[in-house]
Parts: C-alpha cells; structure tokens; sequence
C-alpha cells in the first residue's frame, strides 16, 4: 500500500468479531484497514477441500502422523482439525507459546483470513438475563456494565445477517432469536424428546441453533448437508467471513485486508491520551510497517490480543497497554467441556437418516436458574449439546465380509447411540492468566505467550451434577445400555477462551467499559472474547458478534463527532 498508511479504522484479526467490526465501520463510511497475521484465502477461489475424495486429500488421506506431532502438536490435538483442514490451522512449530505439559491449555489458532470461522461449530445461543447478572448475584467476578435489554436488538441484528436455524422455546435461559427454519430431528431424537418432557419437565430437549441456512438468505444458498462442515463451506451456506461479511465489506469499497501482518504492539500518544499507530512485521519478509489510525479494534481473539497488548508497554502502562487497573491478562476462563454420558436405544430401528445434518441437539441450562436448587453444591450452571448417530457408522468400513450377505449386512446399522457433552461455566478467577515469557521470544522477537490455568472446585462439583444428570436423562429417555462416568477436557479444548481484558463498570477493576470500550483509551476498542466478563455456559461466539456490532454503532457515532481526533 504504498504511500497509504492512515485509516480512519484499523481493525486486528479476521476472523467472527474482526469481519463484523470490518463490515459495521465500512458500511457507515470509515476506510478501515483489516491486519490478519494469517496468509490470504478467498472463498469461492482457493482450496478449502470440502468434496476432496479421500485419495486426493495430502498423503492419500491417511494422517500424517509425524507433521501432526512435529508442527500441529497443539491444533491436531482439537477435534475439529484433520488432515483435510490442517491448514486453516496455526503451525505450532513456526508459531509456538509456552506449553506447559504438566497444567496444559491447548490454544488452537487460526492461520487463514477469516481465522476460526472456517471451522467453528457455528452454535448460536442468546445468553439470558441471567447470565448478565450472576457475577452481581453471587460475587464472583466483577458486574457486566450491561443486561440482556442493553444487546438483544444487537443479538437480532447479528441473526438476521448470519442466518441462524432453531426452534422456538420461549425459554429464559437461552431466549428465542430470529430463526430461520429448524432443522429436522431424527426418529430416535423425537422419540427421546417425547419420553423427556413426560419424565424430565424441568428440562427441555430441542435442536441446536446453528449460523446454518435452511433456506436461500442474503445471496447464500441452503445447506445441502454434505457433510465435511470442518473444510469450509463452498456454497457459503454457514456463517464465516469469508461467505457473509467480508463480502459485504468489501462491497463499500471501503476495505483493505492485509494479511500476512503479524501485529507487534500498538503506540501510545501520551500527549492526546490516545492511541496513534499499529507496528506490523510482515510474517514473509519481516518487513516492519507503521499504520495510524483513529481508532483501533482488537479482534485478534482472546490470547492473542491480551498478547498484544501486554507487549505495548510503554512508560506510561509499563504492565502493558490499558493495563491502568492492573487485570489484563487475568480471569481466563473456557467452557468446562465433559463427555458426561452416552445412552444405546433400540427404538426407531427401522428408520435411518439420509445426508449428514450439521448440528446435534441441545438441552439448555435448567440447574440453579433465578435461585439455587436444592440439591446442587455448585453455583451457576451448565447446558447439554446432543450427538445422535447409529453405532456401526464409525466401522461401517472396518467390518470383514463379502457378497450378497455382506451387503446386506450393512443395510443394518445397529442401535442408536446418544452422547450428551456438557458445557460448564468456569467461574473467573484472578490466578487463571495470561502473561508474556521473560525470556523466550518467537521468530518475529515478539515474547511468547505464557497460559496459567486450571479447573477449579466449582467447575469439578459441575462435572460431577453433568455425570449424575447424564444418567437421570438417558434412563428417563429410555436407553437400553447407559454409560454415565464424566471425563473433563482440559482447559482450552472447548475453544471458547474468554475474559482476560474484561468489561465493566470501575476502572480499577475492569479493562474496558459497557461500549467495548478501554477505560484508560478512548479510541480503543476491544471485542473478541478477551472482553467478556463471565463465560455463561453457551457458546459465545453469537454474543461476541452482536458486542462488536454494538460496539462500532457507538465508536462510529463518536468518531463522527471527532471524539478521537
């Protein structure tokens, strides 16, 4: 860009948050400058490898165990990442942070523009009143500067672009959005919906809620159910940048990507008490660049922006950039994710299912809702997301045979197998952090992240209600066979990392305010989920979103009164 380096907005990271503070700021007239650190990748042109046969996949569709151990130790470890998409996914080796083996966090990156919303799950759940008032309620954490009034026209502003499918519920937990059409339920899942609301009428069994279209919406065709979701999406039919807001973006002629921009820290003018300019290093050349802007939104997602800005220290935040309150970096949190029970049912063996539906099922939280139950030790609470699929799926091709017989056992594929995984919400706490190595640097001499965090006594007696509450679920619905011994993931493996630049309403306590914005720097705005000041237990990526649309409606109106000149 030569000859060009200001912009009215620069925004960091490409991925959920950074595509929807690109689209907002573009579409009310800013020239805004996206920064990704990952190599270029546009959909509808390059390789995203969804209809790939196997034997045109790298290595013949085999894993390729040794690159996975020697560059993709971290990512390969997710269940998202196989050899098909390994590359949307950080290289561990180029890329690494301190990974302690003994207290792991497994950090899984993006590495493509677009970041992780070519992989996501595409789980899209309102957080309730509740969720905004817990931390006030019980005295963990600090208070949200906001309540669910202040982003549910934000929440229907986000569905009505993304396209979100669901079933109405008319539940306070996790409330009703702007549906497209619901996806259908299998056979055995209508059969274990009707026996629940019998036996279990404190909970509710519905489908999920994916950012996936049942029907054409805004130039997006309908899902066809194809199946390799995890490749990305060639017909755009489920949320990323890349298919919806990017292209809109763009569409302004208002946008530069650059990637391969690896941001180094962010400059602070003492004198305008403002920030003045973002330091990059090309990730190809190592050539440093300066751009400036009147704003700037960090969108680099939750570690990585918490990085940046613990190495933006200066004379005036010598513990890092916005860091006057002394909480960056700390109150980590991630979902408690537990494999919580599994359930064999021999009902509805003579119905089957055709294509692959891109969503399981989901019983949203019913435990400790507006007051404690009586027999729970825990506060807060979880939810259940739904797996159904029949049992010879999985070895369908590892079974020996041959002929007519053979065939014919394959048109019998077994009982029904209904797995319940647990999302827990992880309490913040000053100790679970994020801070920078003193001595190890990567390849660009920017310090390496360090990860302290650890499950603690709350999330365990949550883990062990989610085993209890498994097996009541799977015995009141019927199943046959119930496996209920629930086996917590480590911290970073539900991928919703959160909460180490935190909102709320004292600055002594808090990094930013109610707008998303820093407490200690007008023109920075943070809203990816560092900014979140407790996890919930649903996926948080929706709210994420309708944040940063909040938060740019707010930072353009001010930008126009030339707040941040």
């Amino acid at each position: 860009m030569p000859g060009k380096n200001h912009f009215d907005a620069i925004v960091v990271g490409s991925g959920i948050t950074g595509g929807w503070a690109a689209k907002e700021l573009t579409e009310k007239g800013l020239k805004v400058l996206v920064l990704e650190r990952g190599s270029e990748l546009v959909h509808g042109r390059d390789y995203l490898g969804e209809h790939v046969p196997p034997w045109k996949l790298p290595n013949g569709g085999f894993p390729d165990r040794e690159l996975n151990k020697s560059d993709y130790a971290i990512q390969h470890h997710s269940a998202p990442v196989d050899d098909s998409n390994r590359h949307f996914f950080n290289n561990d080796r180029l890329n690494p942070y301190v990974f302690d083996k003994d207290n792991p966090f497994y950090w899984v990156r993006g590495s493509r523009v677009g970041g992780r919303s070519l992989v996501w799950g595409r789980q899209c759940y309102r957080r309730g009143a509740q969720d905004f008032e817990d931390n006030a309620r019980d005295g963990h954490g600090v208070d949200w500067p906001l309540r669910y009034d202040d982003i549910k026209e934000w929440y229907s502003y986000v569905e009505r672009f993304i396209g979100v499918s669901g079933q109405t519920e008319g539940l306070e937990s996790v409330p009703d959005g702007e549906f497209l059409p619901p996806m259908g339920m299998y056979a055995v899942e209508k059969t274990i919906k009707r026996r629940l609301t019998k036996e279990c009428p404190d909970l509710t069994f519905t489908i999920g809620r994916p950012a996936i279209l049942t029907r054409h919406h805004n130039g997006r065709a309908a899902c066809h159910y194809c199946g390799p979701c995890p490749r990305g999406c060639s017909t755009g039919s489920y949320f990323s940048t890349q298919s919806s807001t990017l292209p809109a973006a763009q569409a302004t002629g208002n946008l530069t990507v650059r990637p391969d921009s690896v941001v180094e820290s962010l400059v602070y003018d003492a004198e305008k008490r403002r920030l003045s300019a973002v330091r990059v290093i090309d990730a190809n050349t190592k050539e440093k660049f300066t751009f400036s802007a009147d704003m700037v939104f960090l969108c680099a997602s939750t570690i990585a922006s918490t990085q940046i800005l613990l190495n933006s220290r200066s004379e005036h935040f010598p513990n890092g950039l916005a860091n006057s309150s002394g909480v960056l970096g700390r109150y980590l949190m991630d979902h408690h994710m537990v494999s919580a029970g599994v359930g064999i049912f021999m009902d509805d063996l003579d119905r089957y299912y055709y294509g692959y539906r891109p969503t399981g099922g989901y019983i949203p939280r019913y435990r400790n809702l507006n007051e404690q139950d009586e027999d729970a030790d825990f506060i807060r609470g979880y939810s259940f997301q739904t797996f159904t699929l029949r049992m010879d799926y999985r070895f369908t091709f590892k079974r020996a045979g041959f002929g007519a017989a053979y065939k014919e056992s394959l048109r019998k594929p077994g009982p029904w197998m209904f797995a319940l995984t647990g999302f827990g919400e992880c309490l913040p706490h000053r100790d679970n952090r994020v801070f920078l190595d003193p001595v190890k640097k990567d390849r660009y001499g920017i310090p390496l992240v360090n990860i302290d965090m650890g499950w603690r006594d709350n999330e365990h007696k949550i883990r062990r209600d989610m085993g209890r509450q498994a097996q009541r679920i799977l015995t009141a619905a019927g199943a046959a066979v119930v496996m209920a011994d629930p086996q917590a993931r480590d911290p970073g493996e539900a991928i919703h990392e959160m909460g180490t630049a935190r909102m709320g309403l004292d600055p002594k306590t808090s990094v930013l305010n109610g707008w998303n914005q820093s407490h200690d720097i007008p023109n920075l705005f943070i809203t990816d989920g560092a900014a979140m000041t407790s996890s919930g237990n649903t996926n948080p990526s929706l709210t994420y979103m309708a944040l940063t649309a909040r938060a740019c409606d707010y930072a353009a109106k001010q930008w126009k009164k030339g707040v941040f000149a």
